[in-house]
């Protein structure tokens, strides 16, 4: 059967999750994006779409963050920072800042890879956001970056380079070329994209914070400025509040689109597309409903394509999990054991760290939906040592997790526990269960909120019906509640995670493995078709 007819207009957000500082850029019929990926692994994300609309995951283009040392341990907050994608000479481009290293790039010759290994464009602390332009018309390369005052005590400047045109290096010290501190009104000025338009260098920046800022755009007949700026897209009326950070796209008929994020505090950053057309007063780009945030709009002008999204769900198939999911810091071998059969076989790592799952770096997570949703997994706790235990967990600043743990006398029980943001370590959010035969279904129902109530079913009568809440866990079969209701939160950067996970105490040989079959996600409100 054919898909159906796509509808004639689509609904913001296009990407409902955490693709955190977007870059898009077109090539052919085809259209890419990159985001933010932190300090997770696989790093820097490659999605592709036919229409601007619905989108799928194909891939990363980081497969270890580097130096390899310095993220062996979750370092949430840290590592790739708002990427710019480009193509050009037959090549795709990513580069990208680390706040405490420096700007990076990689580059391939499909999107798919293979990609090179990072090359460290330019050494230094805080060169963040950094986006790079081949100009046809010249020959010429430039690279503009943004600064962290955490790192360099800097912000608010955007500063310039001319750059060789193999993307290597950069052939000067480098020049300021806008600063925010001269134009009333304006903060933290950051995450430029570099354009060349009309016989102008054009700068794509946004400022005032990533909660209620705005997106800016700068011009200059000379990339080294000087340059003129205009308020190009802001909340005003609308409920998209500090829509922020991203990049422009045009389509084989000409049509001009943007893409940025707005941050939803547990929910991270999600995407959205606007329509956006030049020539607005004295050749300004004009972003939105008069740069205001469209909630819907007519579909760009492309052939109509079958819904898609970001895969969620997985079956593990051979014990590999998909490409949806990350860990919070560089693999090791011996996490996860391939096999003929589905089923992600986690090994109970051991760890001095079994008290805090932020600090462990074999969380295997995935993004929070930014829809209301219900997750479910199957867990099995093989045979074991005491202490050993694995589950289910919502990830952020504060965190929540159900699972199994393996007791002293061998019996496995179901335990629920959580950490608040302050506390360096978790307690119980409920009493420990008998869970006969060391099997478990575990649930989280999510709310627009992004408040969580966990569930679980043990299997013991065999019903896996839903069964009233009466707060004790002592219903009468199925699913059963556990504890109370925890609202997720983010890290500082990032949107809470979803996460599997197993681990062990420290001690001497190996300590067990946990299986997860039939991870689902299944949205509670679905929207119409995008």
């Amino acid at each position: 059967m054919s898909a159906a007819p796509a509808e004639p207009v689509y609904r913001n957000p296009v990407l409902d999750a955490d693709w955190s500082d977007p870059d898009v850029i077109r090539v052919g019929d085809d259209f890419y994006l990159t985001a933010s990926s932190f300090g997770r692994v696989p790093g820097l994300p490659l999605l592709h779409s036919r229409d601007l609309v619905n989108w799928t995951l194909v891939g990363h283009a980081l497969q270890r963050l580097e130096p390899e040392s310095e993220f062996a341990a979750p370092r949430h907050d840290c590592g790739v920072w708002a990427p710019s994608l480009r193509h050009h000479d037959g090549r795709f481009w990513i580069f990208w800042g680390d706040p405490d290293r420096g700007v990076f790039q990689v580059n391939a010759p499909e999107i798919r890879g293979p990609w090179t290994r990072p090359h460290l464009v330019k050494a230094g602390k805080g060169l963040i956001d950094p986006c790079p332009l081949w100009d046809d018309e010249t020959g010429e390369a430039y690279l503009v970056h943004a600064w962290a005052k955490s790192r360099s005590g800097v912000k608010n400047r955007l500063t310039g380079h001319r750059m060789h045109p193999h993307g290597t290096e950069l052939l000067d010290e480098g020049k300021v070329i806008v600063d925010g501190d001269r134009i009333p009104g304006w903060f933290t000025l950051e995450g430029p994209k570099l354009y060349r338009h009309d016989g102008w260098f054009w700068i794509f920046a946004p400022a005032g914070g990533v909660e209620t800022g705005w997106q800016g755009a700068f011009r200059s007949r000379a990339f080294f400025g000087p340059y003129e700026e205009k308020v190009v897209l802001e909340q005003k009326d609308t409920d998209v509040n500090g829509p922020h950070q991203g990049g422009w796209v045009r389509t084989p008929s000409g049509e001009d689109w943007f893409l940025h994020f707005q941050q939803r505090g547990a929910y991270g950053r999600v995407v959205h597309l606007q329509p956006m057309r030049w020539g607005g007063g004295g050749g300004w780009p004009v972003i939105g409903d008069d740069g205001a945030p469209v909630a819907e709009h007519r579909r760009p002008d492309l052939p109509p394509q079958p819904p898609a999204a970001p895969a969620t769900d997985d079956d593990f198939p051979g014990g590999r999990p998909g490409r949806q999911w990350q860990w919070t810091a560089n693999p090791r071998d011996g996490w996860a054991t391939h096999h003929s059969a589905d089923g992600l076989r986690l090994t109970c790592v051991r760890t001095p760290d079994a008290h805090d799952l932020r600090a462990l770096p074999n969380v295997l997570t995935q993004r929070l939906p930014g829809t209301p949703c219900t997750v479910e997994v199957d867990l099995r706790l093989d045979d074991g040592e005491p202490g050993a235990r694995a589950g289910l967990a919502v990830l952020g600043d504060a965190y929540s997790w159900i699972g199994l743990q393996r007791g002293p006398d061998g019996t496995v029980r179901l335990v629920h526990r959580f950490a608040e943001t302050v506390a360096d370590q978790e307690r119980d959010a409920a009493p420990p269960r008998p869970a006969p035969g060391g099997r478990a279904r575990l649930r989280v129902d999510i709310d627009a909120g992004a408040r969580c109530r966990f569930s679980y079913d043990t299997g013991e009568t065999g019903d896996t019906a839903n069964t009233a809440d009466t707060g004790d866990g002592a219903g009468q079969g199925g699913f059963r509640p556990s504890g109370q209701v925890f609202a997720a939160t983010p890290w500082r950067w990032v949107g809470a995670l979803l996460g599997l996970v197993a681990l062990a105490p420290t001690g001497q040989g190996h300590a067990g493995t946990a299986t997860f079959t039939q991870f689902r996600i299944r949205i509670q409100e679905k929207r119409a078709d995008r």
